[in-house]
């Protein structure tokens, strides 16, 4: 009879005695992935900036340049849809030396964003502007006409920077990753980096603008939980 009493009582110690399971424990990092992939687009901003005493004599001089190298490049090769108005504008130019300020002149500008479908041609259609009475040069952008699968790629990479990162952070702790609880995307984006140089040839006669794209950088990032335990 104790016998069995002891039996019982041991048995309900045990029972009494809590147990405990190990929840599974979250590791969350972010992921970056970058594919370069070549430039085959490139968007040229120029135009023209004209002073005059007169707003609409300045304003004529502007629209006058414009349409000259508008004739230019489609000339050389640019297509009309290519060639569209970036901006324009006039303000005055003040003379401050007297008593009280007075307009000196007024500066009209007017800028076209031009598109160039080969990149090669770059050079030559500033060439080609300049030549008709071009006098500014705003910069150009350049971009890809077709980024899907640098897109993808880039996505891909970014998943496994994230699981390179985890599993770091995973086995310093003493974790293993089990499995993925949570992917956000947090954006993906694409850009630039132009170069533009003049140089002359050994012609003294013969000028040109050199012009060369970098690699356009496609990029996205992804923040993921994974779950971990020991």
């Amino acid at each position: 009879m104790k016998k069995s009493f002891s039996v019982i009582l041991i048995l309900l110690m045990i029972l009494s005695i809590p147990t405990f399971a190990f929840a599974d424990s979250e590791i969350t990092v972010t992921g970056t992935g970058e594919v370069l992939i070549p430039a085959d687009v490139a968007v040229v901003s120029l135009g023209i900036s004209a002073a005059d005493p007169e707003v609409l004599t300045a304003q004529a001089k502007a629209n006058q340049a414009i349409a000259s190298i508008r004739d230019a490049l489609i000339a050389f090769g640019i297509a009309e849809e290519d060639i569209n108005t970036d901006y324009i504008n006039i303000y005055a130019l003040y003379d401050y030396s007297g008593d009280e300020e007075a307009i000196k002149s007024y500066k009209a500008n007017s800028t076209l964003a031009i598109r160039v479908a080969e990149i090669e041609k770059v050079g030559g259609v500033i060439d080609t502007a300049f030549g008709a009475g071009a006098n500014t040069l705003n910069g150009i952008s350049f971009s890809a006409s077709d980024t899907k699968d640098a897109q993808e790629k880039a996505m891909r990479a970014a998943v496994e920077d994230a699981r390179a990162k985890a599993e770091i952070f995973a086995d310093a702790a003493g974790l293993q990753i089990r499995g993925v609880e949570d992917i956000v995307e947090q954006g993906a984006v694409s850009y630039d980096r132009g170069a533009v140089n003049s140089f002359k040839a050994a012609d003294a006669a013969v000028a040109g603008t050199f012009v060369q794209s970098a690699k356009l950088s496609v990029t996205s990032t992804v923040s993921i939980t994974f779950k971990a335990d020991w």
